[in-house]
């Protein structure tokens, strides 16, 4: 296990001293269903995420403790918190789903930190009212993959829930295999999702969604009560929502990044990543990629990911509907979804490519680029990523990528013709295309690695990981095998639902 930090500069609170909030618990008793977790047995804290405690002011030393090991791994509540799993509906793979809810999660409460609050939630701890047919347990496999996911996506800038810890268990777990138990601690200014508003419309109770909508505008969108009209706070809620939505979405697409399971359910209502479970950052890139072997439809694939998200907010606006008769303005509302995201993509684009700002012309560019990647698997962080080096007058790395290099090489030559319009140094323009062309993403293999390591009592892969993550940017000598081309033994790693 790795120990955490015990500096003094980094002081903070113990378990017992952090104030608490709990204002989910304080939503009338039936949207969620007070219980205590039913843990593995024996549980052992295999890793501490620092950073994390340090956003609920907690001292590093208290890490260490056997009273923090016992709250993360569900054997003892959160001081002052208030322990419950939420209920909530959704569309699952474009179907409707039904009641779901909290299946394998207990929402801890709620801490306020330093900036901000954050609901603490364990992952695995037991079986909830909402399991149906689950056993409320989650695998050092998927716990290792959300864990590592969290930081990566916070090192990108991309907006995400966070991970505090993992606890491992020797407790048997039946996936496709016998596996190990796991809990992993998870945080997030709030787990509220498209479907916790799909519940009460689907069910015909106003006055629940009216709570809710109430809640989540007060609590995380005050600036909606100030629009005009009887249903102007749900609308600018709504429209606050989609424009959230609309740039997760670019910074998803801009990093090669797919989800896998963009259910309603698994949409945040704050614009977060949320619920990581057979994710994956493309290696050689396909347009259609598909990251879950269970998705067999394709549905969940790259390039439709922003038309999925585009979908899933219809389903939010027709909850809303229960509550604002104006269905035009609702889809109104709607209608501003393709300009945001196709303008923070772009705009992420540019700089990627090097250009000051995106002009139409630029789209032409784009689509020849990722014709080539995609005709060729050319590796979609390394192709980015080689530009900056084409720049300084290097051109042979990212040629390489490709089968055709002659292809590639004539391709460039567009890019250095459209770099030319613009007056900037190579070298100032190569530095800022390294700071936003990341040389580490977290990889299957290098997940995979920190699992087998992770499964033998061992926390330093992750640790290495957590080290290149938090600085995707940054070259460090010593990790090249972090930043290059997957092994061969790589293609044959599945992810599913069950991850």
């Amino acid at each position: 296990m790795t120990q955490p930090s015990t500096s003094p500069t980094a002081a903070g609170l113990r378990l017992d001293q952090l104030s608490t909030d709990n204002s989910f618990a304080a939503l009338p008793p039936d949207f969620y269903t007070r219980l205590q977790p039913r843990p593995p047995s024996a549980p052992r804290l295999l890793h501490v995420n620092t950073e994390a405690a340090a956003l609920i002011g907690l001292d590093p030393a208290e890490l260490g403790t056997q009273r923090f090991l016992d709250v993360v791994s569900g054997h003892a509540p959160l001081p002052g918190g208030d322990t419950l799993a939420a209920v909530y509906s959704g569309h699952q793979f474009g179907v409707w789903a039904g009641q779901l809810g909290d299946g394998r999660a207990h929402l801890l409460g709620e801490v306020r930190g330093p900036q901000g609050n954050w609901e603490l939630q364990l992952k695995g701890a037991g079986m909830t009212p909402y399991s149906r047919m689950g056993d409320g347990r989650a695998v050092l496999r998927s716990s290792v993959r959300e864990y590592l996911a969290s930081e990566a996506m916070q090192g990108l800038g991309i907006p995400t829930t966070r991970a505090l810890a993992i606890t491992v268990s020797d407790d048997p777990v039946v996936r496709e295999t016998i596996e190990t138990a796991s809990v992993v601690t998870r945080m997030a200014p709030s787990f509220v999702r498209f479907g916790s508003f799909e519940h009460w419309s689907s069910r015909r109770q106003p006055e629940q969604l009216r709570i809710l909508a109430d809640y989540v505008i007060d609590r995380f969108y005050p600036a909606c009560r100030e629009a005009p009209g009887e249903h102007g706070p749900l609308l600018a809620l709504l429209e606050a929502v989609t424009h959230r939505t609309a740039l997760l979405m670019a910074g998803w697409q801009s990093v090669g990044f797919c989800h896998g399971v963009m259910n309603t359910d698994n949409m945040s209502i704050l614009g977060l990543t949320l619920d990581y479970g057979p994710y994956g950052f493309m290696d050689g890139f396909a347009l259609n990629h598909i990251c879950n072997h269970t998705d067999t439809q394709g549905r969940y694939a790259w390039d439709h990911q922003p038309s999925v998200a585009l979908w899933n907010l219809y389903r939010l606006a027709s909850s809303l509907h229960t509550l604002v008769p104006d269905a035009d303005a609702l889809r109104g509302v709607l209608d501003g979804y393709e300009a945001i995201f196709t303008s923070a993509f772009h705009d992420r684009i540019a700089a990627k490519l090097g250009l000051a700002q995106w002009q139409p012309d630029d789209a032409a560019l784009l689509d020849d680029l990722l014709r080539l990647m995609d005709t060729h698997h050319a590796d979609f962080t390394l192709s980015f990523r080689r530009l900056s080096d084409a720049v300084r007058g290097e051109p042979q790395g990212f040629a390489d990528l490709f089968i055709d290099r002659a292809a590639a090489q004539a391709w460039y030559a567009r890019l250095a013709a459209r770099h030319a319009q613009e007056a900037r140094e190579p070298a100032e323009r190569a530095a800022a295309m390294d700071r936003v062309n990341p040389l580490y993403v977290l990889r299957n293999h290098l997940a995979e690695q920190a699992i087998r390591a992770a499964a033998r009592g061992d926390a330093s892969e992750i640790d290495r990981l957590f080290t290149l993550l938090r600085a995707p940017f940054e070259a460090r000598p010593g990790f090249e095998a972090y930043a290059g081309l997957p092994p061969d033994w790589a293609a044959g790693i599945e992810v599913s639902c069950s991850s």
